[in-house]
């Protein structure tokens, strides 16, 4: 057992030690729950991106703190239990990764801190009673997804400068749909462009939606952020490009598997922000004090080869524009 005292501490100050570090020393590793609605291979770059961050703000993993992930696979109805078991398993944060991990993570404690990512409306969604002050136990990052859909369409358009008819696809059971649907209508209204719905939350509604997209005629695709979505990236890439279908996507994910082009936050950047509100709570910080975050990184991201295999050629105001073009 180590024993503080006057003596023992100017030791340590006179060794470049602090207090901080002695009293770190001395205390077990903090559990830090991770609730995942998607599979682990597509958080792993998320993780690792965490990993590093908490190194840098002088946290080791096993040492200072325990990683105890739990996903959902894609099943969304899944995400209450796992939020129970972590707080079972007596995890002092969680870190919740989608506004239904959040949701699952709020209804399990309401004193355990929370920290959430890839959340569209904390407020709407009564995580926080404002941005600046969150109250209760939660706090973490918005993801502008509502607020960034018109901006996907003009980069569309651009991209298809004679687009008229574009499929939107939405989860009708993403809590943020009504308002993003709205938002899209007005944006689609001022561009003069039709916008054709079709809503997706299982593989059997992807199928019959690109098909009724084939059948009405739609001229490209804009796939809205949300978590089911994200899972589905691959196949809906896939699906995109056998029906010749210029794609936008909300996460670059779905970009690398094929998918055209993404306009959306820097999810490896976001679990970077992430780091730094756990330190503030191992620091003894409120979640309800720390104020809610933006991204603080929104990329292009374009795909060459669909482009080619779509005979589009990139225009250069969205070439210039873009933070990477996979080649």
């Amino acid at each position: 057992m180590l024993v503080l005292n006057r003596r023992n501490l100017l030791v340590s100050a006179s060794l470049g030690f602090g207090l901080p570090s002695l009293v770190r020393a001395q205390r077990p590793p903090r559990k830090i729950g991770v609730l995942v609605p998607n599979p682990p291979i597509q958080n792993d770059p998320y993780a690792a991106a965490f990993e590093e961050a908490m190194q840098g703000l002088g946290y080791a993993r096993g040492r200072d703190y325990e990683w105890i992930e739990l996903y959902a696979q894609g099943r969304i109805e899944r995400l209450p239990e796992l939020a129970d078991e972590l707080v079972r398993r007596g995890v002092d944060v969680i870190v919740a990764a989608s506004t239904n991990a959040a949701a699952a993570a709020q209804q399990a404690t309401n004193s355990i801190p929370i920290v959430f990512s890839g959340v569209s409306d904390p407020v709407r969604a009564r995580f926080a009673d404002s941005l600046a002050h969150p109250g209760h136990n939660m706090t973490g990052l918005t993801n502008l997804t509502a607020d960034i859909s018109p901006k996907r369409l003009q980069l569309l358009k651009l991209m298809v400068p004679r687009l008229v008819r574009v499929a939107y696809l939405a989860n009708p059971t993403n809590l943020y749909f009504d308002q993003s649907l709205e938002r899209m209508h007005a944006a689609a209204d001022q561009m003069g462009l039709s916008i054709q719905l079709v809503k997706a939350g299982t593989r059997e509604e992807l199928e019959s939606g690109f098909r009724a997209m084939t059948e009405q005629h739609a001229e490209a695709l804009l796939v809205t952020g949300d978590v089911y979505l994200f899972v589905e990236g691959q196949r809906i890439a896939d699906l995109a490009l056998a029906s010749r279908l210029p794609s936008m996507f909300a996460f670059h994910e779905s970009v690398e598997a094929g998918g055209l082009m993404c306009y959306g936050i820097d999810q490896v950047n976001a679990w970077r922000q992430l780091a730094r509100f756990i330190d503030e709570i191992f620091r003894g910080a409120r979640p309800g004090d720390l104020p809610i975050q933006q991204p603080l990184k929104i990329d292009l991201v374009i795909n060459r080869r669909t482009a080619d295999a779509l005979g589009l050629a990139i225009p250069r105001e969205l070439a210039m524009q873009a933070a990477r073009v996979i080649q």
